[in-house]
């Protein structure tokens, strides 16, 4: 399978203006925990006329910093960082920035987390095996409000579609499971749950365990996205 941008828009590939510097060009910040990897990507963006690297990040709690300082454009962001993840970060990012383009690029099989990564909020989806030019191409596409994945990762999204055919998650939850996750998708705290549905905050809190498991979601942010994107929440 070819990689491919997630949506219908069949313009060609080019420079983007905008939101760049002066001189028009897309401003990225980098954020990875290995030197060498920071500067070759820094290298062969920059050699492009509209990308300009503007900063560079280590690990996650940086990359939160150069979202919180402003003037960039797209973030391109590793999974696997010191101190703080890539995967552990995007959630800050997203709250911080909702309408940011976050282009993640991770060593790691995509089975591993391009799905969730996807669900919490990511843009696109890069292996760190692949060629610059299709590094180029993604970073341009996610400026435009596209998505891209590459080619492992498509594959994984494609599955991960057929399964939810198959049965989505939340039809595997019991009728308590599911009153627990429609609260905990709204924002409901543990205690008002308790309340709410008559059980102790030790009940609600394995309740929470359970469904989490069973729709192997990882936070309070990937059940309410998860709720958004199915309908479940008015």
């Amino acid at each position: 399978m070819n990689a491919l941008p997630l949506d219908r828009d069949s313009d060609a590939e080019g420079p983007c203006q905008g939101d760049g510097d002066e001189a028009g060009r897309i401003r990225i910040v980098v954020a990875d925990g290995h030197p060498v990897v920071r500067l070759g990507l820094r290298t062969c963006l920059s050699a492009e006329p509209d990308l300009v690297v503007v900063a560079e990040a280590c690990d996650g709690r940086e990359a939160i910093d150069r979202v919180r300082e402003g003037g960039l454009d797209v973030l391109l962001l590793d999974v696997c960082m010191p101190v703080l993840s890539g995967a552990d970060a995007l959630g800050a990012i997203r709250r911080r920035a909702p309408a940011l383009p976050v282009l993640v690029f991770s060593g790691a099989p995509a089975r591993h987390h391009a799905v969730a990564l996807m669900r919490q909020g990511a843009s696109g989806y890069l292996d760190k095996g692949c060629a610059t030019e299709e590094i180029v191409q993604a970073v341009r596409a996610v400026h435009r409000g596209r998505h891209y994945v590459g080619a492992e990762a498509a594959e994984e999204l494609v599955d991960a579609l057929d399964r939810h055919r198959e049965r989505a998650p939340h039809e595997q939850l019991s009728r308590r499971e599911l009153q627990v996750f429609l609260h905990l998708a709204r924002g409901d705290t543990v205690g008002g749950m308790a309340e709410s549905l008559s059980l102790s905050a030790k009940t609600v809190s394995t309740y929470r365990t359970r469904v989490m498991e069973k729709m192997a979601l990882a936070s309070n942010s990937e059940l309410t996205y998860y709720a958004l994107k199915a309908g479940l929440l008015q």
